[in-house]
């Protein structure tokens, strides 16, 4: 029987891993510029899109009336209205950018799952016993007197923070997630809620100032024409559309404006207030309007917990386990240390299983094999053979090649037993349905 050769040691360039930096392996679906300094999320696209909403009708504000008014009114009045806008939309802007492209408050995944809760991996256990230690879905932890369950992140490989939930759309577990905004490209989360309320507000008053300065523009030529606001609104188009534009806008900035006062007033997230319903059990992060308004407001933003520029790290070396030490996750039915019957040996074993067997048909030992069953061996060799069909513990390995339920002897046994057969045909052995072991030469 063919056995495959091992491949070949691969060469990796020492350097090579040294200059890669963390957002240029980063594994969810985030989007980097300015080699790392700045990150979006996966629809970073919908962001231009929000910007051109904003500066087209400020724009057209501009042009047509703003500038027309500036002749209406004193100097220094009509210049302000023009100066206002621009640079209410600069702050507008500014806040829109400082919401979309900073880390959001995102959670390093974790290279290994954690250990299991009461796993000693100096218990002994027996050979034959399988110890399944499943990591628990939930945990309960205590917050402001009040437990609160907390869940593991498969993807992540972590036990969630209180407040922390997994954006599907970035891939990453985000603290104090509250939801993905697809217009500003990112999730909102702890360190980008601040700006976000700012924009959503800022955009809303921006909305009203546009909105009621088309409405003054239209009451100036019905007093200098004395004409009917139907014929002075016939005369200014660009007045009509964006008061109809921004009456639209102001429906959902302004609506979700109120929205997220609430949400702080009463310390909560969108993604809590959709799913938990505080207003139904105790709210343990409730601290009263006052507080929580300067918990958004008036506290520190944390420092960001991932360094994107950084240099890869090396990653060190599993740590070894003792038999028996596998656990499982709580979402997969298999196990993350699982045990793995009759799955292909590292070629490391292999080869020393297979060495030792060799050692023993080196001499003038011949055996014969019935049926494809291994007859009376020597100690040495059934010793190997016990060895390579026990079921072998693996540290850190899974088992999702393998089919569930399949027992199938692992093509090493089989190749062991080819040669085997192949030794006692050789030396002209006896019947096949006999096993028959000859005495070494002394």
């Amino acid at each position: 029987m063919y056995v495959v050769p091992p491949p070949p040691p691969q060469r990796s360039d020492p350097g090579s891993s040294g200059d890669l930096r963390v957002y240029q392996t980063w594994k969810a679906n985030n989007i980097f510029f300015l080699q790392g300094r700045v990150i979006f999320g996966p629809d970073v696209r919908s962001l231009g899109l929000t910007i051109l909403l904003i500066l087209v009708p400020i724009i057209i504000f501009c042009v047509f009336i703003a500038r027309k008014l500036m002749d209406d009114f004193s100097h220094h009045f009509g210049i302000s209205i023009m100066v206002v806008a621009v640079v209410f939309t600069a702050y507008d802007l500014v806040l829109l950018l400082l919401t979309s492209g900073r880390d959001p408050g995102i959670i390093p995944r974790n290279v290994h799952p954690p250990e299991p809760e009461g796993f000693d991996s100096n218990t002994d256990t027996g050979a034959g016993q399988t110890p399944q230690l499943r990591l628990a879905r939930i945990k309960e932890v205590e917050v402001n007197g009040i437990m609160v369950k907390i869940k593991y992140c498969d993807t992540c490989m972590l036990y969630r923070p209180p407040r922390c939930s997994h954006c599907s759309i970035c891939n990453n577990c985000v603290e104090r997630f509250d939801h993905h905004c697809p217009w500003v490209g990112q999730c909102i989360g702890l360190r980008n809620y601040r700006f976000f309320f700012m924009f959503v507000f800022s955009t809303t008053l921006l909305c009203i100032y546009v909105f009621a300065f088309c409405w003054v523009y239209i009451r100036r030529i019905m007093d200098s024409e004395e004409t009917t606001i139907w014929k002075a609104m016939i005369k200014t188009p660009a007045s009509i559309v964006l008061i109809i534009y921004t009456f639209i806008a102001m429906w959902f900035v302004g609506g979700l404006t109120a929205f997220h006062l609430y949400l702080i007033s009463t310390n909560q997230t969108t993604y809590e207030n959709f799913r938990y319903r505080y207003d139904r059990r105790a709210n343990p992060y409730n601290k009263g309007v006052v507080e929580n308004f300067k918990e958004i407001f008036c506290s520190s933003i944390p420092p960001s917990k991932n360094n994107f520029r950084a240099k890869v790290p090396k990653e060190p070396a599993l740590p070894t386990r003792p038999a028996g030490g596998g656990f499982m996750s709580p979402n997969m039915g298999k196990a993350v240390d699982d045990i793995e019957m009759g799955r292909k040996t590292v070629w490391g074993d292999m080869g020393t299983a297979a060495d030792r067997c060799e050692e023993q048909l080196t001499g003038n030992e011949r055996v014969n094999v019935k049926e494809g069953e291994l007859g009376e061996l020597s100690p040495d060799i059934r010793t190997a053979v016990d060895d390579m069909e026990r079921p072998v513990v693996h540290p850190r390995r899974s088992s999702w090649g393998r089919k569930s339920g399949s027992w199938e002897m692992s093509p090493e046994v089989l190749a062991l037993a080819a040669r085997v057969g192949d030794s006692n045909r050789a030396g002209g052995g006896s019947s096949s349905s006999n096993l028959t072991t000859e005495n070494r030469h002394t």
